[in-house]
C-alpha cells in the first residue's frame, strides 16, 4: 500500500459523513444496531443492483453498453456503507485490517484443502 494511512482516513471520513447525516454509529444500542445493519445491507443491495446496471448482462438486449465509469462509481458507493456498517458493529480500520488478514488465511486454508466440505469453526478465530 502506497500510504498505510489511506483506509484509516476513510473510516475517518466515513465517520464525519455518518455524523453530518445525523447517524453516530458509536454507543447504538442493539436495536440501532439492527436497524443500521439493514439499512446499510438494503443500501448495498441497491447499489450493488446500480452496478450490475452498469455491466450489459441483458442478453436480448443490444442497446446496452458497459459503462466503466459509473461501475467504479458503484464500487466506491458499496465502501461507504461496508464502512458504516463495521462502524456500527464498532469495528475500526485496524479492526478490518487484521479481521480481513485472518480471513484471507481461512480462505487459502480452504483452496488449499480443496474445500471440500464446509467447516463453521474455521472462522471462529476472527
Amino acid at each position: 500500500m502506497e500510504n498505510p494511512d489511506q483506509f484509516r482516513e476513510l473510516f475517518r471520513m466515513q465517520k464525519a459523513l455518518n455524523e453530518r447525516i445525523g447517524v453516530q454509529t458509536e454507543g447504538m444500542s442493539e436495536a440501532e444496531k439492527t436497524k443500521w445493519l439493514l439499512n446499510y445491507t438494503r443500501a448495498m443491495q441497491q447499489e450493488m443492483a446500480e452496478l450490475t446496471d452498469s455491466v450489459p448482462w441483458k442478453w436480448w438486449a443490444k442497446y446496452q453498453k458497459f459503462d466503466e465509469q459509473n461501475a467504479r462509481v458503484e464500487v466506491v458507493d458499496l465502501f461507504h456503507f461496508l464502512i458504516s456498517m463495521a462502524q456500527v458493529l464498532g469495528m475500526s480500520a485496524d479492526d478490518v485490517f487484521a479481521a480481513y488478514v485472518k480471513k484471507n488465511e481461512v480462505n487459502l486454508k480452504r483452496q488449499e484443502s480443496g474445500y471440500t466440505k464446509k467447516d463453521e469453526n474455521d472462522s471462529k478465530h476472527i
